[in-house]
């Protein structure tokens, strides 16, 4: 936060100036990219958020994919569980990380932050840190398992979503074995309901899981850390570290 208040806060005019001249300044482009920003990305809900209808919407979403502020996911229909005329949701996604931050917290705060009031975006991001912070360690969590699995590469690593389920990670490797998990940016140890959860996640989408995967920031139960083998991968932040070295 005191990071924050030097380098963000303080300068928000100027700030404020270049992500204006980058999206336009329009309010329906703002209503939108805070609508993703603070939501799961869905194009139904980001629309809800944004209070704008589908027509409008769309042409937003077009102009902001040509001004690069954001990229557009489609889903992958590679379940027999899809019906044949179920439609799911596009998923809407930054391409920066501080447009995201910009766009959750600083612009629709900016009242107070214009006048020098900082306590109530001190009080948001606070309460909404590590819900903010999940996306993120996600695509770090894929990054880290394309590092992690040596013998037999990953080919593909995305998220999974459909209209009753959503996978943090699913993965197909060299050799065609599938891999599902899930990344916990939570302060408590993960136990082993998660994986339950997992197992239960994959027969309701019939998916055939080859290898778990489960991510924590804290860690996890001694039960839960048992059960680690061949089929179950547990990573913790310490894990990381081979994402600094690869950069090195």
């Amino acid at each position: 936060m005191e990071l924050i208040q030097k380098l963000i806060l303080n300068d928000y005019r100027y700030i404020r100036n270049d992500v204006s001249q980058l999206s336009s300044g329009a309010p329906v482009y703002h209503s939108i990219l805070t609508g993703i920003a603070q939501g799961d990305g869905r194009t139904h809900s980001t629309y809800k958020r944004a209070g704008i209808d589908k027509d409008v919407g769309a042409k937003a979403i077009e102009e902001l994919q040509n001004r690069n502020i954001i990229r557009v996911e489609k889903p992958k229909k590679v379940f027999t569980s899809w019906n044949e005329n179920e439609t799911v949701d596009n998923k809407l996604f930054f391409t920066t990380p501080f447009l995201r931050f910009w766009f959750a917290f600083i612009s629709p705060l900016f009242k107070g932050i214009r006048d020098g009031n900082y306590d109530e975006i001190i009080q948001r991001f606070t309460n909404h840190k590590n819900e903010f912070m999940q996306l993120t360690f996600i695509e770090l969590s894929h990054e880290l398992l394309k590092l992690s699995f040596k013998e037999d590469s990953i080919d593909t690593i995305n998220t999974y979503w459909d209209r009753n389920i959503e996978l943090n990670i699913f993965a197909k490797t060299v050799s065609g074995k599938c891999i599902v998990g899930t990344c916990k940016y939570t302060n408590s140890k993960v136990n082993k309901n998660e994986l339950s959860r997992l197992e239960e996640l994959c027969k309701k989408a019939n998916i055939k899981a080859d290898i778990f995967v489960i991510v924590a920031k804290q860690g996890f139960s001694n039960e839960l850390k048992s059960l680690k083998s061949e089929t179950l991968k547990l990573l913790t932040l310490k894990n990381f570290k081979i994402l600094i070295e690869s950069t090195s």
